[in-house]
This record gives C-alpha cells, sequence and structure tokens, in this order.
C-alpha cells in the first residue's frame, strides 16, 4: 500500500445500509478537506474542530467552484465588451451562445450522476466542481432568463450580480460559522441532563 491509499474504514453497526448518504454522527468517517481521514491519536494536523462530512466537504468545493468560476466569467466578459485580451464571444451559425448555457449542461450532468451513480461518484470533488461552476454559469446570465433578453450589461443585469455576490457571502458565512456551530452543539453535548 503507498503512503497516500486509506484503508477502508472498517465496517460497524452505526454505518447505514442500503445505499443511504452517510451523514455526520453515522458512523461515517469524518475527513478534513485534503480527503484524507483524521488519523487517530492526533497523527493528523487536521483538529477535530476542522473536519468536514463528506456532504460540508461537497459544498465548500461547490462553493469555491461558483465563487471562482462567478469571478472569472464576469472579468472574462468584461474583457471581451472592452475589446482587450485574447477572449472573443462565441458564436454558432451567427448566433451568439450564452454562457448559461454550458452551466446548464454542466447541471445536467450533475443531475445524471445524482440520479445513476452510486455513491462514490456522487461524492466525487469533479462533480461538486461541475455543480459550483454550472450554477455560477446560470446565475451570471440570470437577468437575462428572468427578462428574456440581453440586459448583461444593462441596468437591469444588475440582478445577476446581486444574487452572485449574495450566494457567495451566503455561502461563505456558512462556512466561516461552522466553527461556532460546532462549538455550540458540543456544549449542549457535554450539558448534564436535567
Amino acid at each position: 500500500m503507498s503512503d497516500h491509499a486509506v484503508p477502508p474504514p472498517e465496517p460497524s453497526a452505526t454505518q447505514p445500509s442500503g445505499g443511504a448518504r452517510p451523514g455526520p454522527g453515522d458512523g461515517a468517517p469524518a475527513v478534513p478537506f485534503g480527503g484524507r481521514p483524521a488519523e487517530p491519536g492526533g497523527g493528523s494536523p487536521v483538529t477535530e474542530g476542522e473536519v468536514l462530512d463528506p456532504c460540508q466537504r461537497s459544498a465548500l468545493i461547490s462553493w469555491l467552484a461558483f465563487t471562482a468560476t462567478f469571478t472569472t466569467v464576469r472579468g472574462v466578459t468584461y474583457s471581451i465588451r472592452s475589446g482587450r485580451g485574447p477572449f472573443r464571444n462565441l458564436s454558432l451559425g451567427g448566433e451568439h451562445l450564452h454562457h448559461y448555457l454550458w452551466g446548464i449542461g454542466l447541471l445536467a450532468g450533475v443531475g445524471a450522476v445524482a440520479v445513476r451513480g452510486d455513491e462514490r461518484l456522487r461524492q466525487h470533488p469533479v462533480v461538486a466542481v461541475s455543480y459550483g461552476s454550472g450554477l455560477a454559469l446560470i446565475i451570471d446570465e440570470f437577468a437575462l432568463l428572468l427578462d428574456l433578453r440581453d440586459v448583461y450589461w444593462a441596468r437591469q443585469g444588475r440582478i445577476s450580480v446581486d444574487l452572485g455576490i449574495g450566494g457567495v457571502a451566503a455561502a461563505g458565512s456558512y462556512f466561516a460559522s461552522l466553527p461556532v456551530l460546532r462549538s455550540l452543539k458540543n456544549r449542549r453535548r457535554s450539558r448534564p441532563a436535567g
């Protein structure tokens, strides 16, 4: 076995059966963001308070992909509009292809994995990245979809920016609050009943 291989966890009576997605407290090993379970006895630099369960890890990866994609797409479209840089609009048969189309394609792929994929595929980081990136491509052109006309640079297009920034802020706040929420949960558990 190589240095990077992690043996599978021993099955236990607390693990869910029937293909249910394991969650916190279901016997599923908590895995730090780096992808390797924390080693017993403190062998990992990740402390117990910094560990993410598989659902939280996927959500974090999706949030990072959303943020990076939304920011990049805004920068690229600004570059295209100003005529600077190597980027140009993509057209097919004289019809401009909006980037929300690529987002719909990515979300369709994620949906196919969710419906037909096994648990290992659903939890794969590529699925989380595809979801976050696809959602960002759609949200960036939300105003166009709402008004059914190209208002990307018009005043009405501001709703796309507001939604994107609001989504980034809300998800970022969630991840920033995780240590506080865990601390509160641990305090409630450690209080004597009565």
